[in-house]
Formats: C-alpha cells, sequence, structure tokens
C-alpha cells in the first residue's frame, strides 16, 4: 500500500510539472479518494481527469461525471448572457440586474441590427462548456432556436423556460445550466423573475441524479461515435 501510494505522489507531481501553469482544472486521485464509496463526482467541463484518478474511480465505483463549474466561497459566479437582434433589449435589462450579484460576460449582441441567433446562443454555450461560465442565458424572439443550438454542445443543458414553475423544474430536476428566454413571448417582470429563480435554485439531486446522469450518456455516446 505505501509504494502504491509513493507511485501515485510521484505520477501526480510529474503530471503538474508537466502541465505548469495549466488554466484547465485538474481531478486526481485525491479527488477521486475524498468522494464517498460508490458516489458521483461532478467534473467541471474542459477539467483534465488524470489515469490514475479514472483507474481510482473504477476501483471505488465512483463514478465521474460532467457537471458545472463549481463557485469558490465568496467568489461571484460567472455568467454568460448573450442575445440576437430581437433579445437585445431585454438582454441589456437583465444584465443591469445581473451585474448586481453576478460576474457578467456579454457575448452580444450590441443593438437591434439584425443578427443570426445561432451565433450568440453557440458563443454562450461554449463559455459553459468550457467551464468560463457557471450558467449561461440566451435570449432571442421565441427562445426555441438558441435551446436547439445549445442543446448539441457536449455538457451544455439548456431548458427554455416561459414561467416560475418551468425554471423551477428545469434546475430541480434536470441541473440544466443554460437557459433561453423568448423576448417576443414573456414580458420583462416575467424574465426577471424567471431569471432570478433559475439561478437560487439548487438541483434536487437524490432520484434525478441517474436520469441526468442518462443525458450525460448520451452526450458521452455521440461524442465518441
Amino acid at each position: 500500500m505505501a509504494d502504491s501510494e509513493a507511485i501515485r505522489r510521484a505520477v501526480a507531481e510529474a503530471l503538474r510539472q508537466h502541465l505548469g501553469e495549466s488554466p484547465r482544472p485538474i481531478i486526481d486521485e485525491a479527488a477521486v479518494s475524498a468522494a464517498a464509496e460508490g458516489s458521483t463526482l461532478n467534473v467541471p467541463p474542459g477539467a483534465l481527469v488524470t489515469p490514475l484518478a479514472r483507474a481510482l474511480a473504477v476501483e471505488r465505483r465512483v463514478k465521474l461525471v460532467e457537471g458545472r463549474p463549481a463557485v469558490a466561497p465568496g467568489e461571484r459566479p460567472v455568467v454568460a448572457i448573450g442575445a440576437d437582434h430581437g433579445g437585445f433589449p431585454l438582454k441589456e435589462t437583465l444584465k443591469a440586474d445581473l451585474q448586481k450579484s453576478y460576474t457578467v460576460i456579454d457575448c452580444g449582441t450590441g443593438s437591434t441590427d439584425a443578427v443570426d441567433y445561432p451565433d450568440y446562443a453557440l458563443a454562450v454555450a461554449e463559455l459553459v462548456r468550457a467551464g468560463r461560465a457557471w450558467r449561461g442565458i440566451m435570449i432571442d424572439g421565441a427562445g426555441i432556436g438558441s435551446c436547439m443550438v445549445a442543446n448539441k454542445v457536449p455538457g451544455v443543458r439548456a431548458a427554455l423556460c416561459y414561467d416560475y414553475a418551468t425554471a423551477v423544474n428545469s434546475r430541480e430536476h434536470n441541473d440544466a445550466n443554460y437557459l433561453t428566454l423568448g423576448a417576443g413571448l414573456i414580458g420583462t417582470a416575467l424574465a426577471k423573475q424567471i431569471v432570478e429563480v433559475w439561478l437560487k435554485t439548487d438541483f434536487g439531486g437524490g432520484r434525478h441524479q441517474k436520469r441526468v446522469d442518462k443525458i450525460v450518456a448520451v452526450d458521452e455516446q455521440f461524442r465518441k461515435s
């Protein structure tokens, strides 16, 4: 056992020296050891999982699941927001509110001049996928097209929400990390309510976890095909 631990430490140190100051979070054997046996360990999008960590996860039956990036205590969560020309006015209103409690990355657009919503929906999704944003919000005319775009990006679970109940459900049951809104379908007051509850509702875990695990497994299946 002592020899095994020494080898693990040596390999981990060699890996850290090789990576240097890599901006990618690293999941090593210590992180897997800290997880309860048979549990699920959320891996931030874009993180590097070391070979020893993967081997130990198999040994301890710890399921590695790509999840949302962690937010350190006292740190302002990063929210990426985007919109097409139809969603631009609502984006500006929501952004002003969000900046009071969150660090906001504005992915555009910057005016009501006509643009294509897939470009901005993808820009927000890529930040969520890379772990640079804790959550993503995208606004277009109906919210449908942007939701379709975002859900094609591995690691993104986008939900089109149009009232309080769908906002809560998408977080509590589905662990959605990307919200789409239809500026042409809901008013400003309702949009503010949806965003607030969506950002503040935690994932319920429990019986919902195995279902989210299956969503993640579909990502993995098609990424490898």
